[in-house]
């Protein structure tokens, strides 16, 4: 018998059967009246996490002082080995902990340029994520490049066959966003890489959205490059260090625009000529954050708990039922789901279009106690994180805002966007 989703006992059925359940507790959620569905974004706080730091400042920083840098001036190459093998599909000693997405991504960038010189064009598209867009933008103005930026679809994102339509021999570099960060789009890993390879390019991913909440397979789709954060799936916290990622063969044959000194071969040697080190560590730069690194570590240990293909089974059940209570739901006030409907084309978010989003988001923070994001113009973006989040969250979340929306609740608030949304 087909089950009702608009009936909640539906949802606890369905948090009753959940392999994941009791990971839940692993977090810090100090306000269970709040329905967080915003992981997509930021993570919760992990409980294995509070006690780490703790133990990195009261012991390894309070107490041993600058010793404990014999322990972790190797943690940037040991929790980024624990990304690759859970959660990236790569192979040990392609996967660095390191700086910020947004540098990683000019560094990895600059790098594949001066590797295909004499190309003179790079291929993205109009709906990357900001950060991607705008350090593509200033490297090509600085070099004199062509930014050939594809319109995409802005609900499916860039096709292969969209992304060949760009490609020739001049094309030095591909960069695309696994997961589109608005919509939720999955791209095809495998197809593009393939089209840019053919064409002499070399491959580009950032990893931000996929990372932790979908299967990642760098080695097997031949992926050059990628870049990723670590404070959304990952629940490494606000601002941890972003990790980056270079194929084994290519390592030696590139180099990084920044000469540091944690890149340089015998580094406590201060010695006068930069001499990178060999492998994925020539794209480190200064002194890692520690309490940082030992944050990643921490989040991507709990994933591994889980376990990605797990994750990824309930993302996909999560979304779906986001997406059928919408339909039942919300479909009939004004919405629209924003989002790939088939799974296998989706990440772990769901984008509702409507024309009065923003406020309708602040009402649902401020009014009902969840929380979304609101991405321009008209998206409500919903990121059920699979680790943490429960059916029944989702189906309250909705029920409040299909009660939002019918009262006009949100005409209250000011359409004006806030500096953070």
């Amino acid at each position: 018998m087909t089950q009702d989703v608009t009936n909640r006992d539906h949802a606890l059925a369905l948090d009753e059967q959940d392999p994941l359940r009791e990971l839940r507790d692993e977090f810090v959620i100090d306000s269970p009246d709040v329905i967080y569905l915003d992981g997509n974004s930021l993570g919760r706080l992990p409980q294995a996490t509070r006690r780490r730091l703790d133990q990195v400042i009261g012991e390894e920083w309070g107490r041993d002082l600058i010793t404990s840098w014999e322990r972790w001036i190797d943690r940037p190459y040991q929790v980024g080995d624990l990304i690759a093998e859970h959660l990236l599909g790569a192979r040990p000693g392609e996967v660095v902990v390191s700086d910020s997405t947004s540098v990683n991504l000019y560094k990895l960038a600059s790098a594949a340029l001066d590797a295909r010189p004499g190309r003179r064009a790079i291929v993205t598209d109009d709906d990357n994520f900001p950060t991607d867009r705008y350090i593509l933008q200033g490297i090509a103005a600085q070099r004199g490049l062509e930014l050939r930026v594809l319109a995409s679809d802005p609900i499916h994102g860039p096709s292969p066959a969209d992304v060949a339509a760009v490609l020739d021999s001049d094309v030095a570099l591909v960069c695309f966003s696994h997961v589109a960060y608005r919509s939720g789009a999955l791209l095809d890993m495998a197809a593009i890489t393939r089209l840019a390879h053919d064409a002499g390019a070399l491959m580009l991913w950032d990893l931000c959205h996929s990372a932790g909440s979908v299967p990642v397979r760098l080695e097997a789709c031949g992926v050059d490059l990628a870049v990723g954060c670590t404070y959304k799936y990952l629940n490494a916290g606000p601002g941890a260090p972003a990790f980056l990622y270079v194929r084994r063969e290519l390592q030696d044959r590139l180099r990084s625009p920044i000469w540091g000194w944690f890149g340089q071969r015998d580094q406590f040697a201060m010695g006068l000529e930069y001499d990178p080190v060999p492998g994925v560590g020539r794209f480190q730069v200064g002194t890692p954050p520690i309490l940082g690194v030992s944050a990643v570590e921490e989040g991507v240990r709990l994933l591994a708990r889980a376990g990605i293909d797990q994750l990824r089974a309930k993302g996909v059940a999560l979304t779906d039922y986001l997406i059928r209570l919408a339909d039942a739901w919300l479909a009939p006030l004004g919405f629209e789901v924003a989002t790939p409907r088939d799974p296998q084309r989706r990440g772990s978010h769901v984008s509702l279009a409507h024309p009065e989003a923003y406020r309708i988001c602040r009402a649902w923070i401020e009014r009902y106690r969840v929380i979304p994001d609101f991405r321009a113009p008209d998206r409500l973006r919903i990121g059920p994180a699979p680790i943490y989040t429960r059916f029944v969250e989702v189906y309250d979340a909705l029920d409040r805002l299909r009660r939002l929306v019918e009262n006009k609740e949100y005409a209250e608030y000011d359409a004006t966007p806030a500096r953070v949304t």
